[in-house]
């Protein structure tokens, strides 16, 4: 194994584990500052305040308690894997050279991730890049793999960029008191997800204190000031609205989540015959095999499903293909993903737009405000939302919307995966009361949806007769 930065690599260290360590506590801090939630349930919290110093502090120490199943020593010393540190470059279509030390494989897996995208602005390149080598008047301009680094709570934190990375931290940088603004250009957060489903986060975010600008047409430029705010060097973004309207925002803070680019530069690819283009990365078939019999490729760098989880069963397909001269397809995997805002966002499957091109759809949806658990905690937002085709009740794709949508989802994948009908999931007795009940509740209707007035007339014929 050979690792050029950080063993872990994003997730661990710039992705999904500190990023939930932020969450938490954010969303804690929320939950006891909320004077309308909490006055609802009788309770009156006054006094709390945020160290934002020590939230910090705390994420990182579960980052490294996290960390030991990740390190070079766990691997060497207990996996017996030869762990190398350094940056690789392809030799040939066997060989690969690490730190002048030339390694020959029989098979070989690229799994070298991808890296923030930063947008087209004038001076942002040269400001990122200053601050990224510690210059003292730098502005802090941070993505992903740096906003975790801060110890100082800004004041104004801008972000371009509407999808799951960008709204995650938004919403806990305005939970933990930051005037907070998001910058896109397509008019909608969360463009992959349905309109509806977007907009009840999007409706969330702004009542909770977040700006919104998503009609950008063009991103001008970005300067600083020579104003200072504590640590923060202020800086100046000018933006075009769709319209023509120039705009001017005093920031304190920039964070990049306006997508990600995979890492194929410096491997030398082109050495070992392995096709790649700098926009979708890797070019790999359906068994992750790339352009190089032998030589596959998993993650970021060649998929466009960008979550740790996909990434993990990508290398265990792999594991079979290369060396137990398996046929599995990536095709064939079911992929469920969440967004962890409040409500949090989970999807598997396909959505209604592209299921419709396969013929009628019927989909059924139970409300949380119909469920008596999300009542009773005072947690009504949201929806579970489930696809079929009419006719049949195979589950082709579902939406969960509101608390613990991304526990609540892995029961429909394992249906899907299963190819177990929605109306089979009726039969299933789920505790009462929970959350999951609105699964089962979908089944129900799904069923009574199916009950044509035929079928009625039969039923009603048939009960007349046994009485």
């Amino acid at each position: 194994m050979i690792e050029k930065n950080l063993l872990g690599g994003d997730c661990l260290n710039f992705g999904c584990v500190p990023s939930k360590a932020l969450i938490s506590a954010a969303k804690r801090y929320h939950a006891v500052t909320n004077d309308q939630s909490l006055s609802e349930f009788g309770i009156s919290v006054e006094g709390a305040k945020i160290d934002f110093g020590k939230v910090m502090e705390r994420l990182r120490r579960l980052r490294a308690d996290i960390s030991v199943n990740d390190s070079a020593e766990r691997f060497a010393s207990k996996l017996g894997v030869d762990v190398y540190l350094g940056e690789a470059k392809f030799i040939d279509k066997n060989t690969v050279e690490v730190n002048g030390q030339k390694l020959t494989f029989a098979k070989c897996t690229i799994a070298t991730g991808g890296s923030p995208r930063l947008p087209n602005l004038s001076g942002i390149k040269e400001l990122f890049e200053a601050y990224h080598r510690k210059e003292p008047e730098a502005p802090t301009i941070v993505t992903n793999e740096s906003i975790f680094n801060l110890t100082e709570l800004p004041k104004r934190f801008a972000v371009i960029g509407n999808g799951a990375v960008g709204m995650e931290l938004a919403q806990s940088m305005t939970r933990f008191g930051s005037e907070v603004t998001v910058f896109g250009r397509s008019g909608r957060i969360m463009g992959k997800e349905d309109v509806d489903t977007a907009k009840i986060l999007e409706d969330r975010m702004t009542s909770e204190g977040t700006k919104f600008q998503l009609n950008v047409e063009k991103y001008v430029s970005l300067k600083k000031t020579g104003v200072k705010n504590g640590s923060f060097v202020e800086m100046e973004l000018e933006v075009v609205l769709k319209g023509g309207e120039p705009k001017t925002f005093v920031i304190d803070t920039l964070l990049i989540a306006a997508g990600r680019t995979p890492n194929v530069s410096g491997l030398d690819l082109e050495k070992a015959g392995v096709k790649y283009n700098r926009k979708e990365g890797i070019i790999v078939g359906d068994g992750l095999e790339t352009s190089m019999k032998g030589i596959f490729a998993v993650g970021d760098c060649c998929s466009a499903y960008k979550f740790t989880h996909v990434a993990d069963f990508m290398a265990r397909l792999v594991v079979r293909n290369a060396l137990f001269f398996g046929k599995e397809k990536f095709s064939q995997l079911i992929i469920p993903w969440c967004t962890y805002t409040e409500p949090e966002i989970a999807h598997v499957g396909l959505y209604e737009r592209d299921i419709a091109k396969k013929g009628e759809v019927v989909t059924v949806q139970k409300n949380f405000a119909d469920n008596d658990r999300a009542i009773l905690e005072g947690e009504t937002e949201g929806f579970v939302r489930i696809h079929t085709l009419k006719g049949s009740d195979k589950i082709l794709g579902a939406s969960i919307v509101g608390a613990n949508a991304g526990d609540l989802i892995s029961e429909l994948t394992l249906a899907m995966n299963a190819d177990y009908g929605l109306g089979s999931v009726a039969s299933v007795i789920h505790p009462y009361p929970t959350r999951a009940d609105a699964i089962r509740a979908s089944g129900d209707l799904l069923n009574k949806n199916r009950l044509t007035p035929t079928v009625r007339s039969i039923l009603r014929q048939a009960l007349k007769l046994q009485n």
